[in-house]
């Protein structure tokens, strides 16, 4: 009886992988159906995500492979948010968008993202449980619910898109044999999928190393894993270099305004903000399910195995500890490790961390429950598999259909008539969208850019006919009109005695790259509808008035610019004829980060390949040694 408790999952599946696979793509299909019956879930991040995919797919039509600005933002001014957001979520929907129609574009992604999702949660337990239980901890992590509150009432897709690398970071950091180059991989993933993950999983791989390495007496782990993490951000300093240098040119402050505190989100915190407060209750509620679920299952396997975590035995204590830890941090008892670790609080939201219990959660109660049915219902003589087995399968089916239809009726969200489609990729043409406030370029109040500004316009003075200024009585009286459909930002109409008569001929307006010619009786100031930014490089060409056959341009860049309160760009050209080139540049610290990442590269590809080449003399090794 104690052999046949040791292997909970003989007379299972296993010898049947199709079995297992259409069971977790079922799993699959549940998790989706919401998406299926209702069509497209616009959740709080759901505008964001759609216009950043529209953008790109502009960017790589205009020749630009790895763009930096969004041009449709604050109203048509544009903002910097490709060098803060990372690529993996808006290349896969971008790519996504190329081929299929926009209407197709986020079930598309939702079932890439379950399907990638199971495909790494089986893998990384499979190297600790049989097939038929990894089957299920791959079923129970793409159906636990706050996978679908992230899907559906969230929408936070890059933080989907990284659960897909949660699984790998557990696997190769835990792992005995070396695999460096894997971890090292999964962390350059995860920082270029979602930050807060990357923050989570950081912190996550430095306390399981500990633990385990603790455990055996052996910091081999911890030396793995301190190469790995090096060798990840090296790989991903492209894209984190700049991000991080860059925030000083951005109000990235705005990130932690009240409402996007730690100490306003942990579990069953009011604040008096009737959304947020309904948002913090979801995943308050979600939170205690799953700490239930976890420490439940943990509790069926101590007493079941005589205090043993069997098969999980060694990444039994890391989970468990990675579990109690992440509990912790969701009460208010825990304010001074999320400001006294670096970056932790970001993370905006304490409640993140179940994405990563999530995982932890999926492995146990998998386990709980092909170690518990056995001893409920023992195996029928002669029956082609154990009752256990087909019990184990339908719990879990029957977690993912009350999930999923949970989230049918109160996560999923409706698309009102500025949310749908159509209205995005209108409003994505024109007149645009209200920016990210933490991405405006410092010190703008973008709350001050006009809706349906001019391309160009010049003016006597930098700081004329902006919102701050006083409106004329016309301006005024539509203002109050349409304060409630465009508050702090009146439709534009010029102010009396502002505008110069100026001859404005636009030749190329590209997202990142535009030239317009301006002839201009007088002095002044061409205001471009486009916020103003370090990386634009501005070259100014100008031909004096009167203009003769033997006049010569002068052609000069910009060093400074004028600095308005609504962040437009601003720039002095003289009387006569000028041509203003326009270009977003690769500033130093973009630079850098590219030849880290190269260097990082070369030196990933040779320890890969020597990693290979010892892998390849071992297997060779063994095969002429002879049986004994």
């Amino acid at each position: 009886m104690n052999s046949r408790l040791e292997t909970p999952d003989d007379a299972s599946p296993s010898g049947r992988p199709w079995l297992l696979a259409t069971f977790v793509f079922v799993c699959v299909v549940i998790t989706i159906a919401p998406l299926t019956i209702r069509g497209t879930s616009c959740g709080q991040d759901f505008d964001f995500h759609f216009e950043s995919w529209m953008s790109v797919v502009r960017h790589w039509h205009q020749g630009v492979f790895y763009p930096h600005w969004i041009a449709s933002a604050n109203y048509g001014a544009g903002e910097p948010r490709f060098v803060f957001y990372p690529p993996l979520c808006w290349i896969l929907g971008a790519v996504l968008g190329i081929f299929l129609h926009w209407t197709r574009i986020s079930f598309a992604f939702t079932l890439i993202c379950l399907i990638a999702m199971a495909a790494t949660c089986y893998h990384m337990a499979r190297e600790w449980l049989p097939p038929f239980t990894s089957a299920l901890a791959s079923g129970l992590y793409i159906t636990n619910p706050y996978i679908l509150f992230v899907i559906y009432e969230r929408s936070a897709l890059a933080e989907f898109l990284a659960a897909i690398w949660l699984p790998l970071l557990f696997l190769y950091a835990l792992r005995k044999k070396p695999s460096t180059t894997q971890l090292a991989l999964v962390i350059a993933l995860l920082w270029l999928t979602d930050p807060p993950a990357a923050v989570m999983g950081s912190y996550t791989l430095a306390l399981i190393v500990t633990v385990a390495a603790l455990s055996q007496r052996s910091f081999t782990l911890i030396t793995r894993a301190a190469a790995a993490m090096a060798l990840g951000l090296g790989l991903s300093a492209f894209y984190l270099i700049p991000a991080v240098y860059e925030q000083r040119w951005v109000e990235i402050y705005r990130a932690l305004a009240t409402g996007m505190r730690i100490q306003d989100s942990f579990l069953f915190e009011h604040t008096g903000m009737a959304y947020h407060d309904q948002v913090l209750r979801s995943a308050s509620w979600i939170a205690v399910v799953m700490l239930i679920a976890t420490f439940a299952a943990i509790a069926a396997l101590i007493a079941l195995r005589s205090t043993r975590l069997h098969p999980l035995r060694q990444h039994g204590r890391p989970l468990l500890i990675l579990a109690a830890v992440i509990t912790l941090l969701l009460f208010p008892v825990s304010l001074p490790i999320w400001y006294t670790l670096p970056k932790l609080r970001f993370l905006q939201f304490p409640w993140r961390w179940l994405l990563v219990l999530g995982l932890i959660a999926a492995v146990f109660v998998a386990e709980a429950l092909v170690t518990l049915f056995p001893r409920i219902l023992p195996r029928s003589v002669g029956a082609p598999l154990k009752p256990s087995v087909g019990l184990s399968g339908l719990v879990v089916l029957v977690i993912a259909a009350i999930t999923a239809t949970h989230a049918y009726s109160h996560y999923w969200q409706r698309c009102d008539d500025q949310d749908n489609v159509r209205a995005q990729r209108a409003a994505h043409n024109s007149p645009g969208f209200e920016g990210t406030d933490e991405y405006t370029p410092a010190p703008a109040d973008n709350s001050t850019i006009q809706i349906g500004l001019p391309p160009i316009r010049v003016v006597a003075t930098a700081t004329a006919d902006q919102a701050a200024d006083e409106p004329s009585d016309d301006t005024a009286d539509q203002s109050s009109d349409s304060d409630d459909d465009n508050p702090g930002n009146p439709d534009w109409q010029p102010a009396p005695h502002v505008l110069l008569p100026a001859a404005i001929t636009i030749r190329l307006w590209h997202i990142e790259h535009i030239v317009a010619s301006i002839h201009s009786p007088q002095p002044g100031f061409a205001v471009f509808r486009l916020m103003n930014y370090p990386a634009w490089r501005i070259t100014v060409t100008e031909w004096a008035v009167p203009q003769t056959d033997s006049s010569r341009p002068s052609g000069a860049r910009v060093p400074g610019r004028q600095v308005r309160d609504d962040g437009l760009l601003a720039i002095p050209i003289s009387a006569g004829t000028s041509t203003i080139d326009i270009r977003y540049g690769a500033t130093p610290d973009v630079w850098a980060g590219r030849i880290i990442s190269l260097v990082a590269l070369v030196f990933w590809l040779a320890l890969s390949a020597k990693i290979w080449a010892r892998r390849g003399i071992i297997e060779r090794n063994a095969s002429r040694t002879p049986a004994q």
